[in-house]
């Protein structure tokens, strides 16, 4: 069974950056566990496919709670992308879609409302340039593939 984040209420914000093939970098924030590094083999589908996107959800709760589900959750976190996109499925309304597994196989989901996820413009990429590259640099080695 997929860990859906309480429903993604324990999710606050994040980018993933697809501009390397093969690669999504990130960082996400959680309800109690803060930001968190991502690196995952794989690329974004669709309309977002090589491309940066941001996040932020309205709904989030940092529900001490969150701790007791979240405490095996790996930090930085290393994985495989199932599917992140924008349009899952066409028998379903358009909504950020972001699942992935981890190395130990563990399966993640995270949904959230259509407007809560932005494609990010060329012009703002300069801005996540670094943390990207801090990030990949940082955990391409630990990938194990």
């Amino acid at each position: 069974m997929a860990q859906k984040f309480g429903n993604a209420r324990w999710v606050k914000e994040g980018y993933l950056d697809n501009r390397i093939a093969d690669s999504v970098v990130g960082q996400i924030t959680f309800a109690v566990l803060g930001p968190v590094d991502f690196f995952l083999s794989g690329n974004l589908s669709g309309e977002i496919a090589g491309k940066v996107i941001q996040f932020r959800n309205p709904k989030f709760l940092d529900d001490p709670y969150a701790g007791e589900f979240l405490e095996d959750f790996a930090i930085p976190h290393i994985g495989k992308v199932s599917m992140l996109a924008f349009d899952p499925h066409p028998l379903v309304s358009p909504h950020p879609y972001f699942e992935w597994f981890s190395l130990d196989q563990q399966h993640y989901r995270i949904e959230l409302e259509p407007d809560d996820a932005w494609i990010v413009m060329e012009s703002e990429w300069e801005s996540i340039t670094g943390e990207s590259q801090r990030i990949r640099e940082a955990l391409v080695p630990r990938l194990g593939t």
